[in-house]
This record gives structure tokens, sequence and C-alpha cells, in this order.
């Protein structure tokens, strides 16, 4: 895809000052190793649970856990970035999100389900941190550029994580040949990645974005990542001390809806092939074209928000994953390429939700409470992944994965009016200054 091409990451990056081209080189570096971490999860987690629980009607556990894991860590991660940085807050993120993969390992090779949910949580840090990286790439950015700085960081992860489903049969064989159960190979790879990811930033991210970005505003330079201690858009000092305004919580609601119905889908898409008599393999391909939806367009969307703003990319965000869900819902049951192409929409949809609601957040929010604000939304979208992975089997138990994908389409339309009330109060506040 056109939009995750180096061309176009290494132009975005040049016309970027020394210290955020550093910032987002080791970000860059950190979210490849990460990406790989991802796929554990999101390919062979509710296999894994299958396999141990031996019934699908509850396969959606495994998201549960990690996105319950990954919302607790939302908020750690915020508050550690808030009072020590970015480097201290993402890279504690990476290595707790290590330790719980190798949980995951341990409790697939002992059969024990209540070590597997509890390891989960913590392997959720991983996932939590992974995501919250993209407003590191932010903190330095000129407000005209963040949606490009936000979209380099995200299409970065999109390495790892195409590559990290694709390799499900080699990381199965290897966990084999030591006697652990090939689904708990992913996990293995999961534990080396965010390992990885952790010793990088703690060791490169310097200077520290955010604490750069402090010390700037502090200065009162005019220089790179200029950012006051008030909001761009506000609705009020009340709000503004309080981290909060009607912009911040719609950018938060555009990526609460994009998170539920993106991980609704995909948790138990696995299990939808799966029951149709494919194997590993195909999952894998699925997965990882879901994935590469999700991160490719990333510059691409980056630079449609900074061009044309929130509101028209919040509608082709909703149009894409109605698009989405009605592709899935009329599949054939033998067309893979059917229900690859779906699985792609409804990776971009939620690409252009993300970047448009990251870039609302990151407009919007006081650089003196950015951090701990930041980890609060994010909270919310893992809260909403939660509610996703759960609901996704018992809804599919109980009618259809066509019901539940048509669902999840109709919802994204949602996404809408949200944007449009956003719109609307930028538009009022604008006329009011």
């Amino acid at each position: 895809m056109v939009g995750g091409s180096p061309a176009l990451i290494s132009m975005n990056m040049l016309a970027e000052p020394p210290e955020q081209r550093r910032t987002l080189a080791v970000l860059l570096l950190a979210q490849i190793l990460s990406g790989a971490g991802l796929a554990a999860g999101i390919t062979v987690g509710a296999l894994l649970a299958e396999q141990m629980l031996g019934s699908s009607r509850l396969s959606g556990l495994p998201t549960v856990f990690f996105t319950i894991g990954s919302a607790a860590a939302a908020i750690g991660v915020g508050r550690v970035s808030q009072r020590l940085g970015r480097r201290a807050g993402l890279s504690a993120g990476y290595l707790t999100g290590a330790l719980g993969s190798l949980g995951v390992v341990a409790a697939a090779s002992l059969g024990n389900i209540v070590l597997l949910f509890a390891s989960l949580l913590v392997y959720g840090a991983g996932v939590s941190t992974n995501l919250q990286a993209r407003y590191a790439g932010a903190d330095l950015a000129a407000p005209s550029r963040r949606g490009r700085a936000v979209s380099i960081v995200l299409v970065a992860t999109a390495v790892g994580a195409i590559i990290g489903p694709n390799l499900v049969r080699v990381t199965g064989t290897l966990a084999t040949s030591f006697g652990i159960p090939a689904l708990a190979g992913p996990f293995m790879l999961a534990a080396a990645a965010y390992a990885s990811a952790g010793i990088v930033l703690l060791l490169l991210l310097r200077p520290d974005p955010l604490l750069l970005a402090r010390s700037i505003a502090a200065a009162g330079s005019s220089g790179i990542g200029e950012t006051t201690t008030e909001p761009s858009i506000s609705t009020g000092a009340s709000e503004s001390r309080r981290g909060w305004s009607w912009p911040i919580a719609a950018g938060a609601g555009i990526m609460i809806l994009t998170q539920l119905i993106m991980v609704a889908i995909m948790t138990i898409t696995p299990i939808h092939i799966e029951h149709h008599g494919y194997g590993l393999a195909i999952t894998g391909v699925v997965i990882a074209a879901h994935v590469a939806g999700m991160f490719l367009p990333s510059p691409f969307s980056g630079w449609l928000v900074d061009r044309f703003g929130y509101l028209p990319i919040a509608i082709s965000a909703g149009v894409i994953l109605l698009a989405s869900g009605l592709l899935a819902a009329w599949a054939p049951v033998d067309s893979v390429a059917t229900l690859v192409l779906a699985l792609v929409l409804l990776g971009l949809g939620w690409n252009l939700g993300l970047v448009c609601g990251t870039t609302l957040v990151s407009d919007a929010v006081p650089l003196a409470t950015r951090a701990r604000t930041q980890g609060v939304v994010d909270f919310g979208i893992a809260l909403a992944g939660a509610a996703g992975g759960l609901s996704s089997g018992l809804i599919v138990t109980a009618t259809s994965y066509a019901a539940l994908t048509l669902a999840g389409g109709f919802l994204a339309l949602l996404i809408i009016p949200i944007a449009a009330i956003a719109r609307g109060t930028r538009t009022s506040q604008a006329e009011i200054r």
C-alpha cells in the first residue's frame, strides 16, 4: 500500500527537526520489534483457550483478559510517563508484557487455565504500550504535522505484526521441539519481542520527548514542537485544568467505537476459519492481512487528517467499517479471499478512526496533563476491546458470525455524529475566539 511506503515515511521524517527525527527513529525500531508481540494474542489466543477449555463458547476470554490487563497498564504507563517521561513509562510497559508472555507459555505447558488468564492480564501491558507509543511520536511534532507523526509510529508496528502471524507454524514447531504446546509458540516470540522493544527504548529514547516538550514550553521557546500549557482546542479554563474537553471526549469516543468493533470481529474470526476446516496457516494469512490493513496505511491516513481535518476521515472510517461488516457477513464459507478483503477493510477503518481520534486528542489535551489524560483515554479503548472480545463468542454462539459482523458495521455509523459534534464545538469556539 502506498500509505506505508518507505519513501513516504522517509519524506515525512526528513521534514522534522533533529530531536523529533531521533524520537521517531527510535520509536520505529521499538515498534517493529514489539509488533511481533501483538500477533500472539490476536492469532492464537482464542485457539489456545478453546483447546484448553474444550469449547469455543468462551473463546473470547483471552481477548477479555489481555484487554483488561491492557486497560490497567494504560493507566499505569500514562502515570509513569507523566511523572518520569515516555522512556520510563514505555520501557516498563514492554518489559511487563514480556513477563506476561512467558507466563502464558508456562500455563500452556502445565495446562493451567487459571495461570493462563492471569498471565494474559500481564501480557496486556505489552499490547497497551504498543498502542500508547503513538502519543510519544506527537510530543515534539508541530500541530500541523501531528497526524503524520502519530501515523509513522503506527506503521512501524505493521512490520512485526504482519510477520508474526505468518510465523505461527514456525514458532509452533519450535515450541513442540521443547515439549511445549504448539499454540504457545507465538507467545515465546512475544516475550522476546516485547523485551527487545523495552530495552531499545530504555537505552535510546534520549532526550525524552515528553520531558523535552515540557522544557520547551517552560522556556517559551518558538522552536520545535512549541506547546503551550493550554490545549489548542479548549472549552474553558476549568476543563483545561482537568485535562478534558469536548474534542478530547469525541476523539476518545471515535477510538473506543472502532476498537470495540474491530476486536469483536477480529477475535472470533480465527474460530470462524477453523470451524470451516482451515488450518493455522490460513488463519495466519487472514490475520496478517488484517494487521496490514490496521497499520500499513498509517502515513497516508495521517496526511489525510492533517490535510482535510477530522470530520471527513471519521466519516470514511465509519463507512469502511460498515462495508467490512457487510462483506464479512455475505462472504461465502469457502472464499478465503473475500474474508481477507473484509478483514483488510476492518483494519483500514480501525486505522482511520485511530489516527483521526489520536490526533484530535493530541491537539486538545493540555501539556500539563498530557500523558495522564492519554492513559485514561487508552483505558477506555482497552475496556472497549474487552467488551468486544467477551461479546463476540457469546453473540456468535447465540446467532452467527454474519450477525456479529453486521451489528459491528452498523454500529460504526455512530462515529459520524460523534465527529460532527467535535467539529461543531471547534467551529463555535473559533468564532468566539
